[in-house]
């Protein structure tokens, strides 16, 4: 019997709730989970990829089920090749994120028609959760509590803290 390993890759700076909707549900559709986690310099990431990969790490931890955290930096086909995916988990918020998706999907099925990818609402409540906004929030001294974890948003305040003091 083999083992059904889907991936859900993203940048997770920071991991919010949504992500950690789209991951709970993701696994219950998978035997094994890889939580990729890769750098996107034109997301300007507040986190390192070792402070990312810890702190997706911790928030996983309880959810159950074989969730895996791996950090990548190749084509997601190739990352989905390697750890033997044939699902590729995305999670959508409105329809613009669909137009993306879509053409991504598109384009991912041209490089390996092997991997499907598979798109999950983000739960209603969450929808308009984006690690970008939160961040920008956070930033301006906004309460970051209802789009992430006690401990995600104590270590970004510690981090707005930091970056302050650099500023000043």
């Amino acid at each position: 019997m083999s083992v059904r390993i889907g991936v859900y890759p993203g940048t997770f700076d920071p991991i919010t709730l949504g992500h950690m909707d789209i991951i709970r549900r993701g696994a219950k559709l998978v035997d094994r989970l890889v939580v990729g986690v890769t750098t996107n310099a034109s997301k300007s990431p507040m986190f390192s990829l070792e402070e990312r990969m810890a702190t997706v790490r911790r928030e996983v931890a309880d959810i159950g089920g074989d969730i895996h955290v791996v950090s990548f930096d190749s084509l997601l086909m190739d990352f989905a090749e390697r750890e033997g995916a044939r699902v590729i988990i995305r999670g959508l918020r409105a329809v613009a994120d669909f137009e993306y998706e879509y053409q991504m999907a598109g384009m991912n099925q041209q490089i390996n028609p092997r991997v499907e990818t598979v798109f999950l609402m983000a739960d209603v409540a969450l929808q308009p959760i984006a690690s970008r906004l939160v961040k920008e929030i956070a930033m301006f001294g906004g309460e970051i509590g209802k789009f992430v974890t006690p401990a995600v948003r104590t270590e970004m305040i510690d981090r707005v803290t930091v970056i302050g003091r650099k500023g000043s």
